[in-house]
């Protein structure tokens, strides 16, 4: 008989996991390895032993970004697909395919180029843009 063939004593109580010597874990040093900071203590998250941390390194994000995001841009001489006395309106400008959908923040027409004679719906405008439309004979709508 050897000792790896010995039966299992009922009633023997497995060895408590404590940390003084008798335990099996170490006693003087408990389970922390030896010497050293983290021996001795807590340390805090993201502490990089006295090093600038990574967190202040980077830059911040600062400032508000809005949900809704930018809404798409267009200019008054980009608007040459439409004939004098037509609506302007974000679904008409999808159909007329100068835009792919419609953005959640809307469209924004600016000044840029010559205006024409056409009625404006659901859009934003520059104060350019407004006062150019108006001076051709345009209507805005809200």
């Amino acid at each position: 008989m050897r000792l790896n063939n010995l039966p299992r004593l009922v009633g023997k109580k497995k060895k408590r996991l404590g940390r003084g010597y008798g335990s099996g874990k170490g006693g003087h040093t408990v389970g922390h390895g030896t010497k050293g900071q983290k021996v001795r203590g807590r340390i805090k998250l993201g502490f990089e032993g006295g090093q600038f941390p990574l967190v202040r390194r980077l830059p911040r994000l600062g400032g508000f970004r809005s949900i809704r995001g930018k809404p798409a841009v267009l200019n008054l001489g980009n608007l040459t697909a439409f004939r004098k006395g037509e609506i302007v309106s974000p679904e008409t400008l999808k159909e007329k395919g100068l835009i792919k959908k419609i953005p959640s923040a809307g469209i924004k027409i600016l000044g840029e180029g010559e205006a024409k004679a056409l009625k404006f719906k659901g859009v934003l405008l520059s104060a350019p843009a407004r006062e150019k439309i108006l001076k051709a004979g345009g209507k805005i709508e809200k």
